[in-house]
């Protein structure tokens, strides 16, 4: 019964991470740490690396919270949560930058309904190159609109 409970929260834990994803990059990316978001609209940079790459620093820190209240303290959900965190973090940088964004030349030929709504929806999302008026702020989760063939 306790793994399937770790099992659920593990699950949700990643589902969760979408909005919360989704609430960051709204609020504070778009918001008051444009600073460090601007330059992953902005290509005037020469390296594969960007401000915008520090964040994953601060949900690696979270999910390592949740790994030292489980091992530290007894906390029992912590290891599942920290798992999800992370689960996440490795989706989105696997769908983010290397799907979408191509760092690495992965994924080329990935061209299902999904996909292509995918980067549908990202690609509006950058067509917008300042900090208001943006939309798409998420990443798995993808309106029904960027579904409809072109």
């Amino acid at each position: 019964m306790l793994i399937a409970l770790q099992i659920f929260i593990f699950l949700m834990t990643f589902a969760l991470m979408e909005a919360v994803a989704w609430f960051s990059h709204k609020y504070i990316m778009h918001g008051f740490l444009w600073t460090l978001h601007k330059d992953h609209h902005h290509k005037d940079h020469d390296s594969h690396f960007e401000r915008n790459d520090t964040f994953f620093l601060f949900y690696a820190a979270v999910s390592a919270g949740f790994v030292i209240l489980w091992g530290e303290f007894g906390f029992w959900p912590g290891m599942a949560i920290a798992l999800g965190i992370f689960a996440y973090g490795l989706t989105y940088f696997f769908v983010h930058d290397i799907f979408i964004h191509q760092r690495v030349k992965w994924f080329r030929n990935a061209n299902t309904t999904y996909t292509k709504a995918i980067r549908r929806a990202h690609k509006i999302h950058h067509k917008n190159l300042d900090k208001e008026n943006g939309e798409c702020f998420g990443m798995l989760w993808v309106p029904m609109k960027y579904f409809k063939k072109k």
